[in-house]
């Protein structure tokens, strides 16, 4: 993919601020405190203009969760065919946050800031719990299209519902400074998805062959 174009540099330029200016504003005076006419005064913008980015506070709040998912979704669906789907989506997980811990410092800086806000803020915990159910449909959906299934296949559901627990504990530091490490973050991740990867029966992510029958004495038996 190119450059962007300068009018495409100037809309990332003010989207990020408009996240940064949220989240110090979120951390100084509280979630509810804060107005959406705050936001975009620290920015010097128009609450038009960020509602030309964002809907709503939650919205912004929860933005560089949303921003991840895109990553992990474009990752996973570039991965090849013959990995298996749990596979596949722990190496597009492992894309994501080697991203973020290649970036630059404000990059690492607002994405601790966004973990900081949402785990103390109950109203944007209860908006994050929303958003990964539904993120959830979006990767079961992924996933059955990838194995050629119905998005009501149910190992298709097994396999993201154990993927997205995997990434909750991976998620969850040790210690409290672990929250702003990436490096922490990114080797407890590693070390939950090797835990689980040995400890599943290779194959158990994709469909079981029919059962092969021969004749025996007594009729067909199952092979």
């Amino acid at each position: 993919m190119g450059r962007p174009g300068l009018r495409e540099r100037k809309k990332q330029k003010t989207r990020l601020a408009l996240i940064d200016a949220a989240l110090d504003l979120f951390a100084e005076q509280g979630y509810e405190a804060t107005t959406v006419d705050q936001i975009a005064a620290a920015v010097d913008v128009s609450p038009r203009t960020f509602f030309r980015y964002f809907a709503t506070k939650e919205d912004v709040a929860l933005s560089l969760q949303l921003d991840g998912l895109e990553v992990v979704l474009a990752e996973f669906a570039a991965r090849p065919k013959e990995e298996s789907p749990f596979t596949a989506l722990g190496h597009a997980l492992r894309a994501m946050i080697t991203m973020l811990e290649e970036g630059d410092l404000a990059e690492r800086a607002r994405f601790v800031k966004a973990h900081e806000v949402i785990d103390s803020t109950p109203a944007l915990f209860g908006g994050s719990v929303r958003r990964i159910v539904n993120s959830e449909r979006r990767l079961i959906a992924e996933v059955a299209r990838r194995e050629g299934a119905t998005p009501d296949d149910l190992l298709s559901h097994f396999i993201v519902a154990l993927f997205t627990s995997v990434t909750r504990v991976g998620f969850e530091p040790c210690e409290p400074d672990d929250a702003h490490d990436l490096t922490a973050l990114g080797e407890r991740l590693e070390a939950t998805l090797a835990l689980a990867e040995r400890s599943l029966r290779p194959g158990w992510d994709r469909p079981s062959p029919p059962p092969q029958f021969i004749e025996g004495s007594s009729g067909q038996v199952a092979t």
